[in-house]
């Protein structure tokens, strides 16, 4: 109790943070994290599945065998942040004027964006200019941003995610419902409605599906405190606590809230045109075949009324298929296999930032594309209480600053990894042709996006 002032207790009951959580995570900031016992990263010669043809089709049609039966598929899609990283370098540019290779390949090639009928006759920073402030690119999500052309209008990702969603979410019926969630910033809660609620009857008619579209925030319980230096809490200029979002670890609370037998989860901005949809479309069938086969099979043991309670606990969890890709080069985490405390090895997700030894990134051979099929039932039908499945220990800190201050920031478990930690986890290699993100404007002119 001795960290907080009756003003800070107030600024944290108005979040929902209880005291105690607050004094752990400051823990956090003076401790640090223990290092992972990583026994190496994950290969096809060992832990990473590589159907081949023959297989794939097998579990193709497991999956068609499933949506036949009735059960409820949720496609959720974390869409909360700001497009802003995606324009850093257009913002240098009305800052300094200076022409980069990158500022005068964006100005060659600016009638290929989707957006680039509404920069005509505009050039340089005027062109700029218009696209940032008077279009808000600068400020709006990337889920809203204009990505492909269509010759029946340009799309945004969040419409991009409606199709795939009509492609390998849809049950049976005449007109099957698709469900799509979708995480969103307070501020762009009313930006993603309006802009969902204006394309929905179009998709719906093109595919002959019913869409059923959620939305939820980052839920404030989640921020996390900041901290000085030394470990004690980071205050503003008046004195207050300062709170920080925790990440997309935060997001298994959102997840946790979702009424679904199975859930894919991808990033808002690794979408394609149609054209390049086949690829993205097979191999979400195949992880979710390689999914509702392994379920099948662990129901069947835990039916088994001689099963030992630590077997029991073990099998008795949630289960993810995790897509991942070979190693081109791309920044990002990756599939490692990690020894837990009982000896046992399971297989994980990890951030470079939980990888102490060079040597092992070196010889990392995949990387992770965020692409998972998950399954958070259990056997009789319950969900699981996913929260009681994170690592607590696996969240890092990374150093920030405020008003010029120096502070550290500290990041919960991320969602694919230390919030998952505990789920059963089967790792798949998937194309490179089924990654195709969105990190700078500059990436839209990629052939993959034109």
């Amino acid at each position: 109790m001795s960290n907080f002032s009756a003003q800070d207790l107030e600024q944290l009951q108005a979040r929902g943070i209880s005291v105690e959580k607050a004094e752990a995570q400051l823990e956090c900031f003076k401790n640090g994290f223990p290092e992972l016992d990583i026994v190496a990263p994950a290969s096809t010669k060992q832990g990473i599945l590589a159907p081949k043809r023959a297989e794939q089709e097998e579990y193709i049609a497991a999956w068609e065998q499933y949506l036949k039966e009735g059960h409820k598929i949720l496609k959720f899609v974390p869409a909360s942040g700001a497009a802003s990283r995606m324009f850093k370098n257009l913002f240098q540019y009305l800052e300094d004027g200076i022409e980069t290779p990158f500022i005068q390949e964006f100005l060659a090639n600016k009638d290929k964006f989707a957006f680039g009928p509404q920069l005509a006759g505009k050039e340089g920073q005027e062109a700029v200019r218009y696209l940032l402030q008077d279009m808000h690119y600068g400020e709006l999500p990337k889920g809203l941003l204009l990505f492909h052309k269509y010759r029946d209008g340009a799309r945004t990702p969040a419409l991009e995610h409606l199709v795939e969603g009509a492609q390998y979410c849809k049950g049976e019926g005449e007109k099957p419902t698709v469900y799509l969630h979708f995480t969103v910033s307070h501020d762009h809660l009313p930006l993603f409605r309006q802009h969902i609620a204006e394309n929905l009857a179009k998709f719906e008619e093109k595919y002959g599906v019913k869409y059923d579209v959620t939305f939820s925030e980052q839920l404030p319980s989640t921020d996390t405190l900041a901290a000085n230096p030394d470990g004690t809490p980071f205050r503003t200029k008046d004195g207050k606590l300062l709170f920080r979002p925790g990440g997309h670890g935060a997001l298994i609370e959102n997840l946790n809230q979702q009424d679904a037998d199975i859930v894919f989860i991808k990033n808002i901005d690794n979408v394609v045109p149609d054209r390049l949809k086949k690829d993205t479309i097979r191999y979400k069938q195949i992880l979710a075949g390689v999914l509702v086969t392994e379920q099948k099979r662990v129901f069947e043991a835990l039916k088994n009324p001689n099963l030992s309670d630590e077997e029991r606990a073990k099998l008795n969890r949630p289960i993810r298929v995790c897509g991942v890709v070979k190693n081109t080069g791309e920044p990002g985490g990756g599939p490692f296999l990690v020894r837990e405390a009982d000896g046992s090895i399971s297989c994980q997700i990890l951030e470079s930032t939980q990888i102490s030894d060079p040597a092992l990134m070196a010889q990392s051979t995949h990387f992770n594309p965020v692409d998972l099929v998950c399954a958070i039932r259990d056997y009789e039908g319950k969900p699981f209480d996913l929260p009681k499945y994170v690592d607590p220990k696996t969240g890092f800190i990374s150093n920030k600053s405020k008003d010029g201050k120096e502070l550290l920031a500290l990041e919960l478990p991320g969602l694919w990894n230390g919030a998952m930690s505990r789920w059963n986890t089967i790792f798949v290699e998937v194309p490179v042709s089924t990654f195709n993100p969105v990190k700078t404007v500059n990436d839209l002119l990629r052939e993959q996006h034109q």
